[in-house]
């Protein structure tokens, strides 16, 4: 008789490749560096990762914080618009400034995305780990416990999801935005992670190692968490790698209708939203931060799909 872990290595390794064949993840790793793609997207991804990670180091250098006011940047006889061109960009102000207040629009944006990032990825992990616990649960263990599972994330699933968030948010108290934010997308967010694992951990039960590891004597929970997790761990990646880009755009949206990020911690939703009446005099206050959210979930979005795209193939193969 093949041993559980035994088993489980030619199931992890083997599913049907060849022997000394490239793994699935070496064939990922290596289509990663021969598209170019997903090339450009990481390293805009790695720059705008430590552009955040950096902003109070690079609030220093500039001499700005995130609200931090120059008025010699802005002129009082047009309503605040700032001096120069294209908004006030300047060796000072490598951006320009905010119409009306002169705040260094590129320190507001890496501390912005600071505060999204760190929303949407810690988001993602608790939605993550709370759907793969449930989904494992409902998938693998079957009758009544899926039973309450499903009916869980069929009741959260069947919402309009934005506009009870805006409802919620907009009848709590102000307190920490990007806490609530965090519980928010949370709660809303596990049962998609959970329904995947639940059809997978339900295909998967039924393999030969883990018939083999229940005939050893192993115990339920831990065949499913100790055995057949393990053979999840490409689909929980690109999942968790899926849902940072979609928990920023919501996280922007949310900010930019008033209900997200206040101020004065930055936001790019709010700073797009705040630049809706400068729209004809100052369009760079809109473009940057624009520009920022859309590379940030388009780069996410790329890297995500090419990521699924190659763990599907090697899985097939």
């Amino acid at each position: 008789m093949t041993a559980p872990t035994e088993s489980l290595a030619l199931a992890s390794e083997g599913s049907g490749s060849p022997a000394g064949s490239p793994t699935p993840w070496k064939r990922v790793v290596a289509a990663f560096r021969s598209t170019p793609s997903v090339i450009i997207c990481s390293i805009i991804l790695g720059l705008i990762v430590l552009m955040a990670v950096f902003a109070p180091l690079l609030a220093k250098i500039t001499g700005w914080g995130p609200t931090d006011f120059d008025a010699s940047a802005i002129d009082p006889n047009q309503g605040g618009k700032p001096l120069g061109a294209l908004g006030g960009v300047s060796v000072d102000h490598w951006f320009g400034v905010e119409p009306g207040n002169g705040r260094d629009i590129f320190i507001r944006i890496a501390y912005g995305a600071q505060v999204s990032l760190t929303i949407a990825v810690v988001a993602a992990v608790i939605t993550t780990v709370v759907g793969v616990v449930l989904g494992m649960l409902a998938g693998f263990f079957g009758g009544w416990l899926d039973t309450i599972i499903s009916r869980v994330m069929d009741f959260l699933m069947a919402f309009p999801q934005l506009i009870f968030m805006i409802a919620i948010l907009s009848a709590l108290p102000s307190g920490n935005r990007p806490v609530l934010l965090v519980v928010v997308l949370s709660v809303f967010g596990w049962p998609y992670t959970a329904r995947v694992i639940r059809g997978q951990a339900m295909s998967l039960r039924n393999e030969e190692f883990v018939e083999a590891a229940m005939a050893a004597g192993a115990s339920r929970m831990r065949i499913s968490f100790k055995e057949i997790l393990p053979n999840l761990r490409g689909t929980i990646i690109v999942l968790a790698t899926i849902a940072i880009p979609q928990y920023i755009g919501t996280e922007a949206g949310l900010s930019f209708l008033g209900v997200g990020v206040t101020p004065p911690t930055p936001s790019w939703g709010q700073m797009i939203s705040d630049s809706v009446g400068w729209y004809a005099v100052d369009p760079m206050y809109f473009i940057f931060p624009g520009l920022f959210l859309f590379l940030t979930v388009l780069c996410c979005t790329v890297v995500g799909d090419h990521l699924k795209r190659e763990l599907d193939e090697g899985g097939a193969a």
